[in-house]
């Protein structure tokens, strides 16, 4: 049973700006478990790998220091990102991807050539390509996402890649890949069509219509090699003033209906202007956009025609969204940003917060959100930080590891009940933000108290279950919203405990500043 694009949302009292002292407040969430949104898909808890910075030179890949194996990957890296959970892994960008020759990095590593690096300011060295990228991934169990080139590279640059890694047949292109040690192929799922080609700063930045025509006979070569492969769209990045996000989302799908099965988004935010109260409700923004695209989808694919008779498309074709780069960025960002130590934000508890918020947008919108990539791994604005003796898991670390080993099967349309405050530019935002999913009789709730200095006390509500047993609460808190992890010190992090649940109600005390997670069994 579905309700809404949105999370119900009433308000039953009238709660005071954040910050300031009130009276205890409470609210309340029920929970149905037949009123589903749609089925979670585990690649809404993707990362994102670029050649930028210390995020695979230095981060994943640091051939030569002792913290690594044979292959030059980082095992205490390695380890982390198992731990977190991560289930796709998107590469080489960005916009990395926008000038990059994939045969660059094929063959023995020693012979690869150097190449000016012109989106971020280095040289590449391309020691790190497609053999290592797959190597990677199946080390650390994820699915991979390759992104073309399709600023500077050509329409056969695409094709052939996708044939060097998935062709069965006795071509040229695939003895290259068996003499560089794959016999079999990968058979590679998802391809992104470039990147962020609305950006002005794109390399080979283009208009809707020209990157839709493009985009289209790019298209069409990777499903003539593989008509197994999954296209994402380049949707939109670029929402600065007299920027036309929506327009570019339009056109994009006019030209490639037929043959995308996602159309990117991109979104970062930060808080520069140091407002909590706002920054905290910017998962609302992810919220807007994604129901915006979905509408446009849904526009796009009534209009689709069979070729043959013209007439309206009726083969049950979907396009999903791909929100394949998201996260906090804002200080280390701008011009300066070029070289090799680059975009290493250190991360804080308000931006945990933030985090959280997002994956919950993530889990309430499955029935169009199938790819999500946090942007990025390790290093640039990334969970993990290294040095050359080891690293630290930053405090975005652990809302993304929770939601990625727990929320999975059915994401569940919650009725929340409960306060509200105004901010700079929404006029409603919920002090407490929830998502839920169902697998079988295992019930995973997230919830995050956005109030700066006030507990909420929520009464939870089981419409047609009961609780089995004892609840397992997990909870991301600090001493306060600026504090942040560092080498040796973790003030942020993940703690849990038990509680106590009878029948089909629940009353907990969220803390103020905090993402909690309950796992609880039903019956």
């Amino acid at each position: 049973m579905k309700i809404s694009r949105r999370t119900v949302l009433a308000a039953s009292a009238s709660a005071p700006f954040i910050g300031r002292a009130s009276a205890a407040t409470t609210a309340g969430i029920r929970i149905h478990s037949g009123r589903h949104r749609g089925p979670i898909d585990k690649n809404i808890f993707g990362n994102f790998i670029e050649h930028l910075g210390r995020c695979i030179t230095g981060g994943i890949f640091d051939e030569g220091s002792p913290l690594s194996d044979r292959e030059g990957f980082r095992t205490d890296v390695m380890t982390a990102v198992k731990d977190m959970g991560v289930p796709m892994l998107r590469w080489p960008g960005g916009n990395f991807s926008s000038n990059y020759n994939w045969r660059d990095g094929i063959g023995p590593r020693n012979n690869r050539p150097r190449r000016l690096e012109m989106a971020w300011g280095t040289v590449e060295d391309n020691r790190f390509g497609t053999h290592e990228f797959m190597d990677y991934v199946e080390k650390v169990g994820a699915e991979p996402y390759i992104c073309f080139n399709l600023g500077t590279g050509s329409w056969s640059d695409a094709q052939q890649w996708v044939e060097y890694v998935n062709g069965t047949q006795d071509t040229e292109i695939t003895r290259q890949r068996k003499k560089n040690g794959r016999d079999r192929p990968w058979k590679v799922k998802y391809w992104g069509l470039g990147n962020e080609m609305d950006g002005y700063w794109q390399m080979g930045h283009r208009s809707a219509s020209d990157y839709g025509a493009f985009a289209l006979e790019a298209a069409k070569l990777a499903k003539l090699t593989d008509p197994d492969v999954k296209l994402i769209a380049a949707g939109s990045s670029n929402y600065r003033p007299g920027s036309d996000w929506i327009g570019w989302n339009r056109t994009v799908l006019d030209y490639l209906k037929d043959y995308a099965d996602y159309i990117s988004l991109h979104l970062y935010v930060g808080n520069a202007g140091n407002d909590y109260a706002d920054f905290v409700a910017s998962p609302i923004e992810m919220d807007q956009k994604i129901e915006t695209v979905a509408g446009i989808i849904d526009s796009a694919m009534a209009t689709r025609t069979n070729r043959v008779t013209g007439q309206l498309a009726n083969d049950g074709r979907r396009i999903y969204i791909a929100f394949d780069e998201w996260n906090v960025w804002y200080r280390a960002r701008g011009d300066g940003q070029r070289g090799r130590r680059i975009l290493e934000e250190h991360y804080n508890l308000e931006d945990a917060l933030v985090v959280a918020g997002f994956l919950n947008s993530l889990v309430n919108h499955a029935d169009v959100v199938k790819i999500a990539n946090l942007a990025q791994l390790v290093n640039v604005i990334a969970p993990i930080f290294t040095s050359d003796k080891g690293l630290f898991l930053q405090t975005i670390y652990y809302p993304l590891q929770l939601f990625s080993k727990n929320v999975k099967g059915n994401s569940l349309e919650l009725l929340v009940d409960g306060p509200f405050y105004k901010s700079k530019r929404f006029d409603k935002v919920p002090y407490i933000d929830a998502s839920a999913s169902l697998d079988g009789d295992g019930l995973v709730v997230n919830v995050v108290n956005r109030h700066q200095d006030q507990a909420i006390e929520v009464a939870i509500g089981l419409e047609d279950k009961s609780f089995t047993g004892p609840v397992t609460v997990s909870e991301v808190n600090g001493p306060d919203i600026k504090a942040q992890n560092d080498f040796g010190s973790s003030p942020v992090a993940a703690k849990s405990r038990t509680v106590e649940a009878r029948g089909n109600n629940l009353s907990l005390s969220f803390a103020p500043h905090s993402y909690t997670q309950l796992r609880a069994r039903l019956a």
